[in-house]
């Protein structure tokens, strides 16, 4: 097989390889959370527990062997090794640290970077080609949100801290543990380990709330109107391997209605 199809079939793109062995990679993900979630589990039997070592191994070896692949089969090596599916592809491999040198296995970074491997599902799912290409296009918007939020964060935690300060100095003893109040006021409705007591904490609290609302739902509903703009954009366009084999020209677009694509004969 030449480099393109062995890449086509790691795609799940090559007509008789790709769904195979997008099943079995897929297949590979899969046993990899369920054995990092089994692992946590206390009284394991000592049979299942080398069960799981052993998938471990082999999960490894498939992740290994098919970065190792796509780099060597890549068009340009190094492009790949540093694009985002390239770097997720290497935090797959991570975790065999772990097993080449033991005194690793202990460390929660290695175990913690197992967890990318769910993102490789994501590979062959067009959606997430429609999210990159909607936030794209409205990145400028949300720069913007992102600096007003910003400001309305400072504001909020400094507020806060010149307000409740003196009656609870333990819970706002600083504005850093001010902002942290304010991030979990505006995402959430609260832990409750930090509440405001005085009159006017409450109703600078409750200002803050109504705002917080606005910073999150104008971002949320500027998505969601750039997914949908996609959406359409991607249903309204027909590519070339939609058409019919018959019905394409040699350049692989569509023919003209009244027209052909044959030269006369001179």
């Amino acid at each position: 097989m030449r480099r393109s199809q062995i890449l086509e079939a790691l795609e799940g793109d090559h007509p008789r390889l790709g769904r195979a062995v997008a099943f079995a990679l897929n297949g590979a993900i899969l046993l990899s959370a369920a054995a990092i979630t089994l692992e946590t589990v206390e009284g394991l039997p000592p049979w299942l527990r080398a069960l799981m070592r052993d998938l471990e191994w082999l999960i490894l070896a498939i992740f290994t062997a098919e970065y190792l692949i796509r780099l060597f089969c890549a068009p340009r090596p190094l492009r790949y090794g540093f694009s985002f599916w390239g770097l997720v592809d290497l935090m797959a491999c991570l975790p065999a640290l772990a097993v080449l040198n033991p005194q690793w296995a202990a460390l929660r970074t290695l175990r913690i970077v197992r967890l990318f491997r769910l993102m490789k599902l994501l590979r062959a799912a067009h959606a997430l080609d429609r999210l990159s290409g909607a936030l794209a296009s409205v990145r400028g918007d949300l720069a913007v949100f992102a600096l007003l939020a910003a400001i309305v964060l400072y504001i909020a935690g400094t507020g806060i801290y010149i307000l409740e300060h003196e009656a609870q100095p333990e819970a706002f003893g600083s504005i850093p543990a001010s902002l942290w109040w304010a991030v979990v006021s505006f995402t959430t409705v609260g832990y409750g380990d930090a509440y405001p007591i005085t009159a006017g904490g409450r109703i600078f609290t409750s200002a803050v709330l109504f705002v917080g609302l606005g910073v999150i739902a104008v971002p949320a509903a500027v998505i969601t109107s750039a997914l949908i703009d996609q959406s359409r954009h991607h249903h309204s366009r027909k590519e070339p391997h939609d058409i019919p084999y018959h019905l394409r020209n040699r350049n692989g677009a569509r023919p003209r209605h009244g027209r052909s694509d044959r030269r006369p004969r001179g």
